[in-house]
C-alpha cells in the first residue's frame, strides 16, 4: 500500500492528478480495501502521512485523497483522520514559512500591503477567530493563511485549533461522499448531494463571520 501512495504522489507531482475522477478513486479504493481490512491501523497512518505530505506540498488533487480516505475508512475516521493530516500538513508550511522569514520579509508582511500583508495583520490581531473563519468560510487560500501564520510566528495553539475545526466540516462532508462513492455515477450526482448541504454550510458561513463580532463584545463587556 505505501508503494501504490508513493505512486500516487508521484502522479500528482507531475500532473497526474488531472486525470483522477471518482471512477478512478472508486478502482484505487477497491484495491486497497482487502489491505485496509488486514492491516486497518497501518492503512490509517499511511493515509495520514500521505496526505499531510500532499498538503504541505501544495498538490492539487488533494480533494480526491480525502474522497479516497472517506471510500476506505468511512465519513467520521477518514473525515477526522484527513482533517487532522491537513492540520500536519498545514504546521510544516508554518514551520517553512516562520524559518524563512527574515526581518525585512516580515516587515513587508506587517505592513499590510497585498493580500498577504492584509492577512498577515488580521491574524497577528487575532488568531483563533480570523483563521476558523477563513477556513470554514474559505474566504482565503489555504496555503497563504499558513505561509502568514508562520511568518508572523503566531501562537500554535490556536492556529492549529482553529484549523483543524474549520476544516473539519468540509472533511466529513467529502469523506461522506467517498463512503457512498459505490452509489454516485458522477459530477451531476456529487451537485445533487453537496445541494443537500448548502442550507447547513451556509448556516456555518453565517456563524463564523458573526463569532469575531460576538467575540469582541462580549470581551468588551469583560474589560468594563
Amino acid at each position: 500500500m505505501l508503494l501504490v501512495l508513493m505512486l500516487a504522489a508521484a502522479v500528482f507531482a507531475s500532473g497526474g492528478y488531472r486525470y483522477l475522477s471518482f471512477e478512478a478513486v472508486r478502482e484505487a479504493g477497491d484495491t486497497l480495501q482487502a489491505f485496509v481490512d488486514r492491516h486497518w491501523w497501518l492503512s490509517l497512518f499511511i493515509l495520514m502521512a500521505a496526505f499531510a505530505l500532499l498538503t504541505a506540498s501544495v498538490t492539487p488533487g488533494v480533494f480526491f485523497v480525502t474522497i479516497l480516505g472517506g471510500f476506505l475508512f468511512g465519513p467520521w475516521v477518514g473525515g477526522v483522520a484527513t482533517a487532522l493530516a491537513a492540520t500536519a500538513g498545514a504546521l510544516v508550511v508554518y514551520w517553512v514559512g516562520s524559518s524563512i522569514a527574515q526581518d525585512r520579509l516580515r516587515r513587508k508582511a506587517e505592513s499590510g500591503e497585498g493580500l498577504l500583508g492584509q492577512i498577515c495583520a488580521r491574524i497577528d490581531q487575532d488568531t483563533f477567530l480570523y483563521v476558523l473563519a477563513a477556513r470554514l468560510v474559505v474566504s482565503v487560500p489555504f496555503h497563504l493563511i499558513n505561509i502568514a501564520a508562520g511568518l508572523m510566528r503566531v501562537r500554535l495553539r490556536p492556529y492549529l485549533s482553529a484549523t483543524f475545526l474549520g476544516i473539519l466540516p468540509a472533511h466529513l462532508i467529502y469523506c461522506w461522499i467517498g463512503s457512498r462513492l459505490d452509489e454516485i455515477g458522477g459530477a451531476d450526482d456529487v451537485r445533487a448531494i453537496m445541494a443537500q448541504f448548502a442550507l447547513p454550510l451556509a448556516g456555518v458561513a453565517f456563524l463564523s463571520l458573526g463569532l469575531p463580532l460576538l467575540f469582541r463584545l462580549w470581551r468588551g463587556r469583560g474589560a468594563t
